[in-house]
């Protein structure tokens, strides 16, 4: 039996508990000692007071404190500016690794943050910089503080947030190591198999200077709640050190926004969800687990953290699929606290006007590159990854191209999607001029990386075999002229993409939530995503099922009549999973052919319906119904005092 927990402890008499408030961090002015107390800007005046209150803290643990590069970046954004998220009075701190210490102190928190303390540019001269300098020297680490603002396009809301980095590169071995040991006899969690994973060791690293870093900003005191809210594997370490520190003072959460082996297992398996999740279906229903179907899963260290996340408090899953997934992984998990709380997804009302001038600059695009106004436009906004199934989206456009013959419309598949940083404007200029990027590409250099070149490939089939539908590729986030070059319309902005959509393509094979597939719903667009999406989910939740039409879920893992084993599902070949790909593809094509809007007044009933479902799977109402009363729940339930 390994103790967990223990009496609460105090850092003193006050305590720093933010220094922010909801417009901003705030620096106690001089003369307020160390100022171990609150710091808050009095209404109506700039006065600084020290508050002596209770307050919850939620610290989020994530990769993405500072820039949104996936899933939890949009995750962060959506909750944190939600009106439902701001409305409680509550702190929030994100905590993550630093990836890089070169350059000024200016940007290190983001184009919208501000440093406030950093010993890696000696800017230490803040209310609470003698507390940071003492973790500093305790782990032999560098410390970044501040804040950065996250805002939401769609509702204007801009929200400050505090942010701490913490580079790890230097902690001494023998801090780590003790941990790791800690580690093994709390968790069982054998570090020694992956010393060679940086990406396991670094996450290690953060978690106990990330819980003395809160400390000392005063968020766990005796009075105080302090959730640590693990946003996937990475934020795990972090959580098992709160459960492992003897003040009792936290409280975990983690935030599974997927289960790293099991999409690993889809995306290498050539038969991909069409296998998985018919094997999944059938094990669940004779008891057999994860190791039992597709074998041992232990070498994976993402894994073997995932598997302790049963530890925690409370597990939050963004899916029914992650819910069964973590089930999946053995019975471990059958008294596991796990609650589902869905993604949400952008709710705005727009007009047909508004639609149209949106499209107007999409259809310039278009025509500025092939030369032809398309009459549709259908999109895909996705990372370039295995598990988004891009290649699915070509195979819809075969069919969709033989009836667009018969009937003379035409259409542009704009795809928006990368594997890399984004490129210089400097560069995106340059490829325009040469090779008429994004029409063309090229490998290598500023432009295709591997993955994108893999890609592109089956684009040049399908635009070559295509007269009515061609694809664009633009393999440069952004979408605004100074990052997308000279081609793309001066007005154009991100929201251009979104609004315009008469299609977006979402068929993945491994989506937990998928934001990204029904961001376009609330614009009145028909959204394709495949029945493994979580968001797919949520949907039939509000609409008991019921079919909408904004909405057609590809079925990739129905297989129809017949025998399919286990052992014939785990068999299945490329081949195999392509001719069902292709039998749901026409069915897809099919379905828009007869749903697309061919006057105004369809279109206006579809963004009629796309608002209306939108705003039923809003953040605002997954915060309010799901996640923050679940954290309420985990707060008022005291700190397990052991665990087995």
């Amino acid at each position: 039996m390994v103790k967990w927990g223990g009496n609460a402890g105090s850092t003193g008499p006050w305590r720093l508990a933010g220094a922010y408030d909801r417009r901003g961090p705030v620096q106690c002015r001089s003369g307020a000692g160390s100022c171990e107390g609150r710091a808050t800007r009095q209404p109506g005046n700039r006065r600084i007071a020290l508050k002596r209150e209770s307050m919850r803290t939620l610290a989020h643990v994530t990769h993405e404190a500072v820039e949104k590069v996936g899933g939890i970046g949009a995750v962060l954004q959506g909750l944190l500016t939600c009106s439902a998220y701001r409305g409680r009075d509550q702190r929030t701190i994100l905590i993550g690794p630093t990836f890089a210490t070169e350059g000024s102190a200016d940007g290190r928190l983001g184009a919208s943050g501000e440093v406030l303390y950093s010993s890696v540019d000696g800017v230490t001269q803040h209310p609470v910089g003698r507390l940071l300098d003492q973790v500093r020297r305790d782990f032999h680490v560098e410390i970044i503080y501040g804040y950065r603002r996250f805002h939401d396009p769609h509702t204007g809301v801009r929200v400050t947030v505090e942010v701490v980095l913490i580079d790890v590169s230097r902690m001494h071995a023998h801090q780590v190591n003790s941990f790791k040991g800690r580690l093994w006899e709390a968790c069982g969690i054998d570090s020694s198999r992956y010393e060679s994973s940086w990406d396991y060791d670094m996450y290690v690293r953060l978690a106990e200077p990330a819980i003395a870093v809160l400390k000392a900003l005063g968020a766990a005191d005796s009075d105080d709640e302090c959730v640590i809210l693990a946003h996937e594997f990475m934020g795990l370490p972090t959580a098992l050190a709160a459960r492992l520190d003897p003040s009792g003072a936290f409280r975990t959460v983690f935030y599974a926004h997927e289960v790293a082996a099991i999409r690993r297992l889809v995306e290498q398996h050539p038969g991909h969800d069409v296998t998985f999740y018919n094997v999944l279906s059938g094990a669940i229903s004779r008891g057999r687990y994860l190791d039992q179907a597709f074998g041992s899963q232990d070498h994976y260290h993402r894994h073997a953290l995932v598997k302790c996340s049963r530890f925690c408090d409370r597990i939050f899953s963004v899916g029914d699929y992650v819910t069964k997934e973590l089930f999946f992984i053995g019975p471990e998990f059958a008294d596991a606290a796990i609650n589902t709380v869905y993604n949400g997804i952008p709710a705005q009302r727009i007009s047909v006007a508004d639609k149209h001038v949106a499209r107007e600059r999409m259809r310039d695009y278009a025509e500025i590159l092939l030369g032809d106004r398309p009459d549709y436009i259908f999109t895909h906004v996705a990372r370039m990854a295995v598990s988004k199934g891009l290649w699915r989206d070509l195979a819809v456009l075969e069919h969709l191209e033989r009836e667009f013959r018969r009937t003379g419309k035409t259409a542009v598949l704009f795809v928006l999607s990368t594997e890399v940083p984004p490129r210089r404007p400097e560069d995106v200029r340059e490829m325009e001029r040469w090779w008429h990027w994004p029409l063309a590409h090229r490998e290598g250099g500023s432009d295709l990386s591997y993955g994108e070149a893999v890609y592109y490939q089956g684009v040049q089939v399908s635009n070559v075999r295509s007269r009515m539908i061609k694809t664009i590729y633009v393999n440069q986030f952004g979408w605004e002229q100074a990052v997308c070059g000279k081609n793309m319309p001066q007005e154009m902005s991100f929201m251009d993409i979104r609004r315009a959509s008469d299609v977006e393509f979402g068929m993945s094979i491994y989506e937990p939530f998928g934001i990204a597939q029904f961001e376009p719903l609330t614009f009145g667009a028909i959204c394709v995503p495949s029945r493994v999406c979580g968001c797919v989910g949520f949907l039939e939740k509000i609409t008991g099922g019921a079919s909408v039409p904004n909405v057609f879920v590809a079925d990739y893992c129905d297989l129809g009549p017949g025998r399919w084993d286990e052992k014939k599902l785990l068999a299945l070949d490329r081949d195999q999973r392509t001719q069902q790909e292709r039998k749901v593809a026409q069915r897809i094509a099919r379905y828009i052919i007869d749903t697309l809007p061919q006057t105004d007044a369809q279109t206006e009933e579809l963004l009629r319906k796309g608002y209306e479902l939108a705003s039923r799977m809003s953040w605002d109402v997954v915060a309010g119904k799901y996640i923050l009363p679940a954290i309420d729940a985990v707060c008022s339930k005291k700190a397990d005092s052991q665990v087995a």
